[in-house]
């Protein structure tokens, strides 16, 4: 690792690669476009927030695994960091809601036909809670990472072990998905009603379901901000990966997105709860 010449010391600059961040920022745009080297920052950004909720969830994803009482107060303890950086991507959606339509304009033709539809990193990140969606994930076949996603859709899910833990610690719960019958949906509600209707009966168990809620919760407020941002930049024009994605994009499709929800047991059973 490069030091500083002077002092041979780590620097820095040398420690967080400053130089290298700053040269990934190419615009394309033909004038130049004063906004576009925003629109590029905050998607970096974006990027790299996305690694570090990746990294946090294969943590996450261990520790239910392990499942002993310590790895899941540490599994909580890093889904509240997870909740915490998407209270920040939320946040960074008003960065790029300060550009003008006309000036986003000047330089959204040079995008084409890239989209940030294609964030492969998004799509694992999704695919590690338990939202999988093949024909999603098919559209990012040319990126690097698109094996590594095909390999997440076929690996278990966080939501999947959440109930492996749930069912370790005596409740009697079924995952949700195609097989899963009217009665075991039943029984999974009721059990759950359990842990919500005492929860100073089950506080690791309730707080872990609640910390997942939070994360589940953070995912549909960005989605909800991101499309938001979307209409106001371009109103009901297809997104620039129109004829990558087929209809899969822009906002018609984005609005679509906004009730996805990981843990949808989670969420009902608070209208079973006892007035």
């Amino acid at each position: 690792m490069a030091t500083d010449g002077a002092t041979g010391r780590l620097t820095y600059s040398d420690y967080l690669k400053v130089p290298e961040l700053l040269e990934q920022q190419h615009c394309l745009a033909e004038p130049p476009a004063h906004d576009e080297l925003q629109f590029i920052v905050v998607h970096q950004v974006y990027e790299l927030w996305f690694k570090l909720v990746r990294h946090e969830a294969d943590e996450i994803h261990r520790l239910l695994r392990a499942g002993s009482d310590t790895d899941l107060r540490n599994a909580l303890r890093l889904a509240r960091r997870i909740e915490a950086i998407f209270k920040v991507l939320v946040g960074q959606i008003h960065v790029l809601e300060s550009m003008r339509p006309a000036d986003f304009l000047k330089f959204r033709a040079a995008l084409n036909p890239a989209s940030g539809f294609q964030s492969v990193q998004f799509r694992e990140v999704e695919c590690l809670f338990g939202l999988k969606d093949e024909t999603l994930a098919s559209y990012t076949s040319g990126d690097p990472r698109h094996g590594e996603l095909q390999r997440r859709l076929a690996e278990t899910s966080i939501a999947e072990t959440l109930y492996a833990v749930l069912r370790a610690k005596g409740f009697d719960v079924t995952a949700p998905g195609d097989a899963r019958t009217e009665a075991q949906r039943d029984a999974t509600l009721a059990a759950l009603k359990v842990v919500y209707d005492d929860p100073d009966d089950h506080p690791l168990v309730y707080e872990l379901c609640e910390s997942l809620v939070d994360i589940d919760e953070q995912l549909i407020l960005w989605r909800r901000h991101h499309v938001m941002m979307v209409e106001r930049q371009i109103g009901d024009k297809p997104g620039t990966g129109k004829g990558t994605t087929g209809d899969l994009d822009g906002i018609r499709y984005l609005q679509t997105t906004l009730m996805r929800r990981v843990f949808p047991d989670l969420w009902e059973v608070r209208t079973l709860l006892s007035d």
